[in-house]
């Protein structure tokens, strides 16, 4: 009978090694993922015909969600190959997937060049790193917590950690290139930059991967992941998802808001990319410490509080950045949501991981994750420019996240109550 618990171990330079195979590999991964929704501007104008700035970034961002359509089948088929073969052959064969989609990338001709094709290069791409990614996410997590069960707080901490330092490289190349670049030279070749390097990249995390062990856990060998996740762990599924919906929400409205920022307030491209880079700092360097305090003083009710408060002041974050619009007020506003998210972060992943057995996990944590992502993440820079251009409001997208944190708080209670995780 599978109970889902790992065998606690001490901490061994082995153990250490392949916590930091997971978050390297993750990380060089969601950089790529990054980037494209940093450079949406310059990207819908290569790929995108028509000369409406507006309906160029739209469509842009419309790629970047139709991508995450297909993260939810990834997620079922490469988690399903996780907890049959493997953690460390699921990781290294993701790694490859999302290189091929950044060659891709990194290489198109654009719509002047190939015409109808440059955008149907660029959608292509895009489903071949949203299916790598859909299988990263169950994989990786249960690769980190699976080290030792009394530390999973502070080991699956680093899934998110490692996204907030993809976040921080991926902002820095942003700034970096609108500062030194002109428009015209972004628009043309310096948007390709980003890619290039995480292309070249690739094969340090497949290295890596590479040449780790596989965890010990205490787990059956699962014949039939998806069928008996789906005939047994709904609630599971329903638990996990909900616990997520609000940092994956908020996770793209930080990535969107130095655009929003250029656009919409008329802030400076590289200053508005800077007040990212400091938020992705802070997600990269709390959300550990967060992960270290659950692990001794529980989860369930700092994330209900981080929630609580998300929920309560984003608002008032949105009237003030669009009624006051600089960089002070831009930078503040991230750091404030960024310190709130790093402390709902820090113990999600090893809430997520609980609600599921361990011969299911990278299954279940797979497709939980990437639903949620594709229904409430993939399409939230297109949902929130979209209920701008139709309210005419800026701050419309803060009633958003102020709905989804309320679905977030019902999911933890369920957590809880239901599953006793505390």
């Amino acid at each position: 009978m599978t109970t889902g618990r790992t065998v606690a171990k001490p901490r061994t330079p082995s153990s250490t090694r392949r916590a930091i195979a997971a978050t390297i590999g993750n990380a060089l991964e969601w950089f790529d993922l990054g980037v494209y929704a940093l450079m949406a501007a310059y990207i819908g104008k290569t790929f995108f015909p028509g000369g409406n700035a507006a309906v160029q970034l739209v469509q842009a961002y419309a790629v970047f969600g139709i991508t995450f359509l297909v993260r939810p089948l990834g997620g079922l088929v490469l988690g399903a190959y996780a907890d049959r073969f493997g953690r460390k052959k699921a990781l290294v064969l993701t790694i490859w997937l999302m290189v091929v989609g950044t060659f891709l990338l990194a290489v198109m001709p654009g719509y002047a060049t190939i015409g109808f094709l440059a955008p149907v290069g660029v959608i292509v791409a895009r489903l071949i790193q949203g299916f790598a990614a859909g299988g990263e996410f169950g994989a990786a997590t249960s690769f980190l917590i699976e080290q030792d069960d009394r530390r999973k707080g502070f080991l699956g901490s680093f899934q998110f950690a490692s996204q907030g330092f993809a976040t921080l490289m991926s902002a820095g190349f942003a700034a970096g290139l609108t500062a030194s670049l002109s428009a015209d030279a972004m628009t043309s070749w310096g948007w390709r930059i980003p890619f290039v390097f995480g292309l070249l990249v690739g094969p340090v995390g497949y290295y890596i991967r590479r040449h780790v062990d596989e965890p010990e856990v205490a787990q059956e060998k699962q014949s039939t992941p998806v069928r008996t996740l789906f005939r047994f762990h709904w609630g599971g599924l329903l638990i996990a998802g909900g616990a997520l919906v609000v940092s994956t929400s908020l996770n793209f409205i930080l990535q969107s808001l130095p655009t929003f920022a250029i656009k919409n307030l008329g802030l400076d491209d590289s200053l508005s990319f800077v007040a990212l880079m400091i938020t992705a700092a802070i997600l990269t360097f709390v959300t550990p410490i967060v992960g270290l305090l659950t692990d001794r003083h529980g989860r369930i009710g700092i994330m209900v509080g981080a929630a609580a408060v998300i929920g309560a002041g984003v608002v008032p974050l949105y009237l003030w950045v669009t009624t006051s619009p600089s960089f002070l007020t831009l930078t503040v506003t991230m750091t404030i949501l960024g310190l709130l998210k790093a402390i709902y972060f820090g113990a999600l992943p090893s809430v997520m991981a609980d609600v599921f057995p361990a011969h299911t996990r990278a299954t279940g944590l797979s497709f939980a994750y990437n639903a949620t992502v594709g229904i409430f993440g993939g399409f939230t820079p297109t949902i929130a420019t979209a209920m701008i251009a139709a309210t005419g409001s800026p701050v419309s997208p803060g009633y958003y996240l102020l709905a989804t944190a309320s679905l977030s708080i019902v999911a933890l209670v369920a957590a809880n109550r239901r599953r006793g995780i505390r």
